[in-house]
């Protein structure tokens, strides 16, 4: 009599009801869904925002926290944080670079078969399409000001967020997108030291 279990297997030995490729299909699900709430968060909340608030300058800023968390716009044309101003279009190409690596990264099975390396790498992608979404100019937006620049195309990033400690630290304007970058960077940094033992029975389990 031919063995229940074996008989639900197909010819390499697969159980008949999990396809073979479900672990690929299910590493590029994670990644996928990830990425895009990353990136439809960050550009949703921007929306609201500039929507309520109008460009920089036009209307004060809501604070949240007084002298520590306020919602106000600003528009940035260098990279994180306000770095490399003037560099927009360097910041797009860059942009694109990284989001063809980190698909390359994904398609390897080694990565789609650890969950928080597909987690961090999707919440820089959608960090990276949110800000390269606004870089382009795919907002639509015009500078209002100052009057030699009025009416030309925002190449801009749109933030919002403002944190600031009184005295100590008034930290550059920032949004969700830069967040999405820094906790990515930061659990991969975190992922790059754990043991190489450690690491390797995860991924088998």
């Amino acid at each position: 009599m031919v063995d229940s279990a074996a008989a639900r297997q197909d010819g390499r030995g697969n159980p008949a009801d999990c396809p073979a490729d479900m672990p690929h299909l299910r590493g590029w699900f994670i990644f996928v869904v990830i990425a895009v709430l990353a990136a439809a968060g960050d550009l949703i909340t921007k929306s609201v925002i500039f929507d309520h608030l109008g460009m920089p300058g036009e209307q004060r800023g809501i604070v949240l926290v007084p002298n520590v968390l306020a919602l106000e716009t600003n528009l940035n044309e260098g990279a994180l944080f306000g770095m490399g101003q003037g560099l927009g279009a360097v910041f797009a190409a860059v942009s694109l670079a990284a989001i063809g690596g980190i698909v390359v990264l994904v398609s390897l099975p080694a990565t789609r078969a650890d969950p928080w390396l597909l987690v961090s790498l999707a919440l820089i992608t959608g960090g990276i399409v949110g800000n390269l979404y606004d870089r382009v100019g795919l907002p639509g937006l015009r500078w209002h000001a100052p009057p030699e620049r009025h009416g030309e195309a925002v190449l801009a990033v749109r933030d919002w967020i403002h944190f600031r400690l009184e005295g100590i630290i008034d930290w550059p304007i920032f949004n969700l997108a830069d967040s999405w970058l820094v906790i990515g960077a930061g659990l991969l940094l975190l992922l790059s030291l754990r043991p190489p033992q450690a690491a390797t029975e995860e991924i088998a389990a």
